[in-house]
């Protein structure tokens, strides 16, 4: 199987602006992450300061722990589930989420929405660079008192790129060393806290604040918080080891499940009543605040390795890598890899993550607005537009079947747009609605007025199987032969 689809090849790559090295479809030899690696990334994932908010923002509305977390929990499994439905384009052909969007958005029109969501990982980013360089700064005033958080800030978010730069092997050896010390450091904070709460006379099981949070209310915003993952999730699975041949979809993904179902719910609860349990034992949402007000010696080192570990493993894979593709997607001319992981970290300094903190849920509800939209449509053009089958090589051609109207395709944007509208105007509950409108309407618009002025090779060849990869264990070759070990570095 190969990319060229005309007798005179696609264009080489210093000529084509579509193509750059880390974006090209991954072959099945270059996928290196296993069912075990790709769970404690997102252990490493979920395990972050912000989550400890989301927890206390539900016992503080008057929502008791116990359904607190069973909220969170369900909500996530629920995440999970779907997020294994775009994990699918990752595990068949190999794309990066921003490539994928060509299809449903064009050559062009990919940038609208694929940026969106780029943007936003930046901005997570700062947000954790600045919640980690605050308790950072803490611990560094203590033993060798430098007090400035702006400092640490800037090394914190150094290492972070340095590290993301070096590629997906050194993302994912991060995780295997932080996820285990993680869990266990999260095991000392909740006794510590359930400590706390005990010389004060408080049950954490049976306190009950008053307050008017709706459970719908909670499950909506926890929907929300990784709707950027559940859409750009191809961008880590196109790493993840996938069987030759596997045509069933439990077993092309079966790597995937235990991260997206057992590790992303489980650890997103327990990180959540954490911060609960802080805020019901002192007032404060932060356990590491709360702790580190009188921790000394082995606890505040406890305390450095959760705040760097969880931070750092989080940025990495669910924040800088998204971003830096999206921004490689948009001029991959200009851009590559390692400089796009920079302009991350960069973009997420100058948005003032401070100020976004201070409005999480605000953040939560607008972003979770547009983005769910995306999803809709990107399960719509993947399962029932094309029913899996994709024509790869045209991706990557500016004058192929994904150029449809100057390169804009658009009835996805319209979709997203009308969509992610209405979720917004809503947005307590934006996923809600996003997700299901934007569904509906690019099928819609695409049967209704694309489909047949932009003939798509997949669907006119009856969705024959040369449009699938995995599944015939096959690879998407790359679109120019001498760029096959630019991944192993990435």
């Amino acid at each position: 199987m190969t990319l060229t689809t005309t007798p005179e090849g696609v264009l080489a790559p210093s000529d084509n602006p579509l193509i750059e090295e880390s974006i090209l479809p991954t072959a099945l030899d270059q996928r290196p992450i296993g069912a075990w690696g790709y769970a404690w990334i997102w252990v490493g994932i979920a395990v972050i300061i912000a989550t400890y908010s989301l927890g206390a923002s539900g016992v503080q509305g008057g929502i008791g722990l116990t359904h607190v977390l069973l909220t969170i929990f369900i909500a996530n499994l629920i995440l999970g589930a779907f997020m294994l439905l775009t994990a699918d384009i990752g595990t068949e052909h190999g794309l990066p989420f921003a490539v994928y969007l060509r299809a449903p958005f064009g050559i062009y029109g990919t940038h609208l929405p694929s940026l969106s969501r780029g943007l936003v990982a930046a901005m997570w980013f700062g947000i954790q660079t600045y919640l980690g360089a605050i308790a950072l700064n803490g611990i560094g005033a203590y033993f060798l008192g430098i007090d400035n958080w702006f400092v640490w800030y800037v090394l914190f978010a150094i290492v972070q790129v340095v590290n993301t730069a070096a590629g997906i092997k050194a993302v994912e050896k991060l995780a295997s060393v932080a996820a285990p010390a993680i869990i266990a450091v999260s095991i000392w904070m909740y006794f510590t806290l359930d400590g706390i709460a005990d010389t004060k006379g408080l049950n954490i099981w049976n306190f009950s604040a008053t307050g008017d949070m709706s459970l719908l209310v909670l499950f909506v915003a926890n929907l929300g918080f990784w709707s950027t993952m559940a859409i750009d999730i191809p961008n880590l699975t196109r790493f993840v080891k996938t069987e030759p041949g596997a045509r069933g979809f439990l077993a092309r993904n079966r790597n995937v499940f235990a991260g997206q179902l057992i590790a992303l719910p489980i650890t997103q609860a327990v990180i959540a009543g954490i911060g609960a349990v802080s805020w019901i034992a002192t007032g404060n949402w932060n356990p590491i605040e709360v702790i580190q007000a009188d921790a000394k010696g082995f606890a505040l080192l406890a305390l450095l390795a959760l705040v760097v570990l969880a931070q750092w493993s989080t940025n990495t894979a669910a924040n800088l890598i998204p971003a830096a593709l999206t921004f490689v997607n948009a001029a991959p001319r200009r851009i590559n890899y390692k400089i796009a992981v920079a302009l991350a970290g960069l973009v997420g300094t100058i948005c003032f993550p401070w100020a976004i903190l201070d409005n999480l849920f605000v953040f939560l509800g607008y972003y979770g607005a547009f983005l769910s939209a995306i999803a809709g449509i990107m399960i719509a053009d993947y399962y029932l537009i094309r029913r899996r089958r994709l024509n790869v090589p045209d991706l990557y051609r500016t004058d192929g079947q994904f150029r449809y109207s100057g390169g804009f395709n658009w009835a996805g944007l319209i979709a997203w747009l009308v969509a992610g509208g209405l979720a917004a105007w809503w947005s307590q509950y934006a996923v809600l609605i996003g997700f299901p409108v934007g569904l509906v309407l690019y099928v819609v618009l695409m049967r209704a007025f694309v489909l047949s002025k932009h003939r798509q090779a997949e669907i006119d060849s009856g969705f024959s199987d040369r449009f699938l990869a995995t599944s015939r264990g096959e690879s998407w070759a790359d679109i120019a032969g001498s760029h096959r070990q630019r991944r192993e570095d990435l």
